[in-house]
């Protein structure tokens, strides 16, 4: 693997993770004030293997969104609630992963853009990240060509790169979501804050990365 540039961030997330949707919308906003920022996406595969359950099983999530909510202002939407009502489904994170590692290969300046994308379409519109027409969906919105995004789900090698990235964050030891990594040449250092806001974040990422905030 290539080493990283200076500014590098590195941003392990799972786009079923719920905290992830109501952190991506901070670094979005941090990173678009902070251009010399590179951002890395690395899904991390919350729920796989056993942990692949029906909703009904993680009784958490009810007060956990509330959560989440209060702290980041983030909604959690209608179609989501009646999923979370239903309590049948599942989510996969493998999927979600290599449909994100599919969709960065069609636009992978977009990698960001694409983590809130998925997080959005599962907890406001209620859409599977298991199904081919969510990335159709998320392709149109992008300009992207909806057949190719259609058929990320179905192309190996994306579930290949989704189980490298789960290793990757592993080798990191990162064991909860999200985690933010900077780097400013000298090798990853993990964020041990996150902060309050999009700005109290961004000056974080400053400050570990030896740098004035934007004024």
């Amino acid at each position: 693997m290539a080493k990283p540039a200076d500014n590098h961030v590195t941003y392990v997330f799972d786009a079923y993770c719920g905290w992830c949707h109501g952190f991506t919308p901070w670094l979005r906003e941090a990173v678009a004030d902070r251009p010399h920022l590179t951002v890395e996406v690395i899904s991390g595969g919350l729920f796989t293997g056993t942990r692949r359950v029906p909703l009904r099983e993680l009784t958490h999530i009810p007060t956990a969104r509330h959560r989440v909510t209060q702290v980041t202002r983030v909604e959690f939407g209608p179609a989501f609630l009646r999923l979370l009502d239903q309590g049948d489904f599942v989510m996969d994170s493998q999927d979600a992963a290599a449909g994100l590692a599919g969709l960065r290969a069609l636009a992978p300046a977009k990698a960001l853009d694409f983590a809130a994308e998925l997080s959005h379409a599962f907890y406001i519109e209620g859409l599977s990240l298991s199904d081919p027409a969510t990335y159709r969906v998320l392709a149109t919105r992008h300009g992207l060509d909806s057949e190719a995004a259609a058929a990320v789900l179905s192309d190996p090698a994306h579930h290949t790169a989704a189980r490298a990235e789960f290793t990757q964050a592993k080798d990191l030891g990162v064991d909860a979501f999200p985690t933010l990594f900077t780097d400013n040449g000298t090798g990853p250092r993990r964020l041990r804050s996150l902060g309050t806001s999009a700005q109290d974040l961004g000056r974080r990422i400053d400050s570990a990365l030896g740098r004035d905030s934007p004024r």
